[in-house]
């Protein structure tokens, strides 16, 4: 198995084989805690006014997002997602679009195989593509948005890359390491009320689920569905 390692929008327009766009603050970790508690689908769309006029046509739909970091007028949520527990989600379609995430991951290309990433489903992310074997697998790191790498992002995808390789990486320290980065600050910054601690450490939960989020591209706008991905069941002892 390559694994590559791209960053951006361009990266997530260059990917081959199975691409994992990374969002770790905050869009496919929002996303991830959406389908835990029951959410139907995840609608990612790239701009603000397509996401308006989708809950225009559909009012009962969820419109959750942002742009540079902060929650967006009339929307339902901004990309939080301790503001997500406000929400009853189960069974709702959410419309959902962010700064860098949603842009990454509508760029992929239709014909590439598409998953999030985030550190809370890393190991699914890797068992699921360890079931699958591609050749290629590109890890699109979406960084500040788009356009500058920040810390987790780099660190979720070294995290995928090093397991995917058989060299497993520590994640003991994950949380301290990333609490120090500069995107993190916001967290602990009582004047950024639209970045609550809680985010940090809801984002910074590794493996805490067991299931992947698939894009399925086959019709405009692109949703996300939840596929299930258990662990290996313990061997006996011989």
């Amino acid at each position: 198995m390559q694994v590559k390692v791209l960053d951006h929008v361009a990266g997530a327009q260059a990917a081959q084989g199975i691409a994992v766009v990374i969002d770790v603050f905050r869009a496919f970790s929002v996303a991830a805690y959406a389908f835990s508690r029951g959410a139907a689908t995840v609608i990612a769309v790239a701009e603000v006014d397509d996401a308006r006029e989708l809950k225009r046509q559909h009012p009962d739909w969820l419109l959750i997002g942002e742009r540079h970091a902060r929650p967006l007028p009339g929307f339902d949520c901004g990309n939080s997602p301790s503001d997500l527990e406000k929400l009853e989600v189960a069974g709702r379609t959410i419309i959902h679009t962010t700064h860098a995430g949603t842009q990454g991951l509508t760029a992929v290309p239709e014909s590439v195989p598409t998953i999030t990433g985030a550190l809370v489903n890393a190991g699914a992310i890797v068992r699921y593509l360890q079931s699958l074997q591609p050749e290629v697998v590109t890890l699109v790191r979406m960084g500040h948005e788009a356009r500058e790498n920040c810390a987790e992002d780099d660190l979720c995808a070294e995290l995928l890359r090093s397991r995917l390789l058989g060299e497993p990486m520590p994640v003991g320290g994950v949380r301290e390491l990333l609490r120090k980065a500069p995107s993190a600050q916001k967290f602990f910054d009582p004047a950024c009320d639209w970045a609550p601690e809680r985010d940090f450490d809801l984002c910074t939960r590794t493996d805490e689920f067991d299931f992947v989020l698939a894009r399925d591209a086959s019709g405009a706008p692109a949703r996300l569905r939840k596929i299930d991905v258990p662990k290996a069941p313990l061997q006996d002892p011989i």
